[in-house]
């Protein structure tokens, strides 16, 4: 059984952390394309048009990739998770039949229309199926997130007698105090990702000497959004985030700092090694008093350690879960002192021909995909050894009846499927990127959307 859930966990991991590569680069660029679309619709500018056209086929090749990678995902709740589905499919299945229902339909609908009904319904309509496009997408994170925030903090439920979970306020469920700084953090990540996609696109394209004009639009609106994103990560969303998880999961939290020892005045690590031998850091590297001020906003205030907890209310993981949440945090200040120089850069009119920023850009491109993975597992580690925080373990959620051998073997099948996927991701992506935006021929002339015969 133990092997199991191991393979169970294992394999859930794998496909949701594959899965959410897709998603987190189309509710970025759903608001980016939504501001595209908006200058395009005030200015008359035909060149917005068609930068918006360009994301819009990143948007559509990341959507069919995440509904592909998406829906065996979610047949595991049934075939590796029978037991957690059956006793909390009554408040789970709420929140997911909403983003099915509502949200994956409208971002779907309005994708097609967007893709395919410009020239029939003109600037008006076409721009309201970007606002759409948007709202289905943001509304998805948020119906999503709900479940998950959910299973961090369970609110609004009742447990009926044969052990089962049934929500017994929508609204409450819906309005979940863990769900705030989880959504806001989570979709400014989000933000960030499209928006370090779109300065990178542009960023390769002016080093590349092509597309210049375009490569100036995506430099000035991913440079920009990225810079806001960057610091809304840290402050307020990031923050809030550390804050609720010391509230109400003060063990993970300890386990987030590498803090063993209940400590006043505790000091915040920013480079160690956790020990599990010696329940310690080696080699740290703190600032005084910074975790105390941290959560409490007192210098001196008591900050409990894990040595406050049972140890069997410990994080499963806590090396790895320590370097998850050090890596997003380290990845997150490295964003800012990137982005925020190259805004003022932007700003002074310097940034298109200040190479080395550029090549910084550009490089830095897949590392907001390192960073939410990071986030993403601090998040679902830290909740361990809880499926929903306090009331069910993860190894009471497994199905019984589905043996590690099994799960095995479709594990093993997933990665060599999603492996594929993947190359066959990056060489589209980077056949529509070689491609180019723009609606000009080779030669210049500009095309009009129809065949000259």
């Amino acid at each position: 059984m133990e092997t199991a859930l191991l393979y169970d966990r294992f394999q859930f991991a794998f496909t949701i952390t594959f899965h959410y590569l897709f998603p987190q680069l189309t509710m970025g660029l759903a608001l980016l394309i939504l501001y595209l679309k908006s200058r395009a619709l005030w200015t008359h500018d035909e060149h917005f048009n068609d930068a918006a056209r360009f994301w819009i086929k990143i948007f559509a090749l990341s959507f069919a990739f995440g509904v592909v990678t998406g829906i065996p995902m979610e047949f595991q709740f049934g075939t590796n998770w029978a037991k957690f589905s059956e006793l909390t499919g009554g408040v789970i299945g709420q929140t997911l039949a909403m983003e099915g229902l509502f949200s994956f339909f409208l971002e779907s609908s309005f994708l097609g229309f967007l893709l395919f009904g410009e020239k029939k319904f003109g600037p008006r309509i076409h721009w309201m199926a970007s606002l759409m496009l948007f709202l289905g997408s943001w509304l998805s994170g948020f119906f999503i997130l709900a479940t998950n925030a959910w299973m961090q903090h369970p609110v609004a439920y009742t447990i009926a007698a044969d052990g089962s979970f049934h929500v017994n306020s929508l609204w409450g469920l819906l309005t979940n105090s863990w769900l705030l700084w989880q959504y806001s953090h989570t979709m400014t990540a989000a933000v960030a990702t499209g928006s370090f996609v779109m300065a990178g696109v542009g960023a390769f394209y002016l080093l590349s000497n092509r597309h210049t004009d375009y490569a100036k639009t995506f430099l000035r609106t991913g440079v920009t959004a990225g810079a806001i994103a960057s610091l809304l990560l840290l402050f307020p969303t990031g923050h809030g985030n550390a804050k609720q998880v010391f509230e109400h999961q003060p063990a993970t939290g300890a386990a987030f700092e590498g803090l063993f020892q209940t400590e006043r005045g505790a000091g915040m690590v920013l480079v160690g090694q956790p020990n599990m031998e010696t329940l310690s850091i080696d080699n740290p590297i703190t600032i005084p008093w910074g975790l105390s001020l941290l959560v409490y906003d007192e210098l001196w205030a008591e900050v409990k350690g894990l040595d406050a907890f049972p140890r069997e209310e410990w994080p499963d993981n806590i090396p790895l879960l320590y370097y998850s949440y050090h890596i997003m945090v380290g990845l997150g200040s490295i964003f800012v002192a990137i982005m925020i120089p190259a805004a003022l850069l932007l700003w002074r009119g310097k940034l298109f021909k200040t190479k080395l920023v550029l090549w910084g850009i550009l490089l830095i491109t897949p590392f907001p995909y390192i960073s939410t993975t990071a986030g993403w597992m601090t998040a679902e580690l830290g909740r361990q050894p809880w499926l929903v925080y306090g009331l069910m373990r993860t190894s009471e959620g497994i199905s019984p009846l589905v043996h590690s051998g099994n799960v095995l073997f479709t594990f093993i099948g997933f990665v060599g499927m999603y492996f594929l996927l993947g190359i066959l991701f990056l060489f589209m992506f980077s056949e529509t990127v070689s491609h180019g935006p723009g609606t000009k021929s080779a030669d210049g002339e500009a095309l009009k959307g129809h065949s000259p015969y």
